[in-house]
Parts: C-alpha cells; structure tokens; sequence
C-alpha cells in the first residue's frame, strides 16, 4: 500500500503541482481513507519527499541504461531528454521550481543528488565525444559538464522562463542545441543537424 500511495501520489503532484495536491485529494482518488495515508506517512512533507527521491532514482536508473546502450554521445542527450520529460509530465507543474518555492529543504537533497548524477553522466558523455572526434579536442570537460547542469537548473526558472512562453520540452530542446553547438566538430555538427532535422520531421507528423 505505502508504494501506491507513492506512485499516486507523484502522479497528481507532477499533473497539478505540490503545492495543490492535499491529501484530502490523494485519499479520493485512491478511494482509501486518510487515515491509511498517515499509517504510512507523517505528513504530507514527508510524502513528497519519498514521491521525489523515488522518482529521481527511477529516472537515474532510465538515464543509466540509456547510457550503456548508447553508440553517440550526441544521440544520447537527445535520448536522456526524452526520457526525463516522459517521466516529469513535460513538467506541466514545474516540479523544481515548486520545491524549491515552497520545500527549500527537499530542493536541495534532490538538487545534489541530481548534481551528482548529471556531472558524472555528463563527464562521460563529454570525453566519449571527445574521443569519437565529434566534441573539440580542447575542452575543458569538468567546466562544460558544470555549465551545463547549471543550465538545466536555470531554465527550471519560471521567473526567467515562464511555461506560457516557454513550454517545457520546446525549452530543453533549445537549450540543448545551444549547448551542443558550442562543442561539436565539423563532424559532430553534421550529426547534431541531422537529428534536429529529425526531430522536426516527427513534430510535423504529429501536429
């Protein structure tokens, strides 16, 4: 029961928001009294603490296997970005941005655990294409992949980038694309082109 209550839980927070979810909410939808809730979480702090670090260690476990089978570090950005925003609902509610407005404390556990997870991921990812001739030779690789997570965490911002103006997957396909032109070779660029062409090709397909 209590990894039910979880995975609803994460459900309605990441489709309404943490701040909006009460647990008279979570207790209808699950048809279950909030007394049941209470058996297996304090409070509702504590809920959206185990509904965060749960989902976090699902998405690194996703992020790890994409890694493994992955061929091209650029391919696999565009992979992991896929598979982060499946998770987090295209993050309809801005989960990072909720948490850390309302649970600062919560925000920054889940925001280290996530810097340790993407600067070891981007470490490698940035030396396999060094390596491959697809990533300058000359870059310093502790200092991108610290910019880079410094990046994702801004564009989180809905003071800097509101989600009226800057849908969340729209957002994270700009700003990866900025980010790998800044790195590719000629080479590189040849494939990073290729696959927004693709990209594109799928929205219109789509719409």
């Amino acid at each position: 029961m209590k990894e039910e209550i979880r995975d609803t839980a994460t459900r309605l927070f990441l489709e309404l928001g943490f701040k909006s979810v009460t647990m008279d909410d979570l207790a209808d939808a699950m048809g279950i009294s909030k007394k049941t809730i209470y058996t297996h979480f304090d409070n509702k702090t504590e809920l959206i603490e185990a509904c965060t670090v749960g989902l976090f260690y699902k998405i690194s476990q996703g992020i790890d296997l994409i890694c493994e089978r992955s061929n091209n570090p650029i391919e696999e950005l565009y992979e992991i970005k896929r598979f982060v925003m499946l998770h987090l609902n295209n993050e309809k509610a801005s989960p990072d941005f909720q948490l850390k407005k309302y649970y600062p404390q919560i925000y920054t556990k889940l925001h280290q655990l996530q810097y340790d997870l993407m600067k070891d991921c981007v470490l490698t990812n940035l030396n396999r294409g060094i390596e491959m001739g697809i990533f300058r030779p000359n870059l310093d690789a502790g200092f991108v992949s610290r910019i880079y997570f410094s990046g994702v965490t801004s564009i989180k911002d809905e003071n800097l980038f509101p989600r009226t103006k800057f849908p969340a997957a729209k957002l994270m396909d700009s700003y990866l694309e900025y980010h790998l032109r800044g790195i590719v070779t000629p080479e590189g660029r040849k494939i990073l082109n290729n696959i927004i062409e693709s990209n594109k090709e799928l929205q219109s397909n789509y719409e």
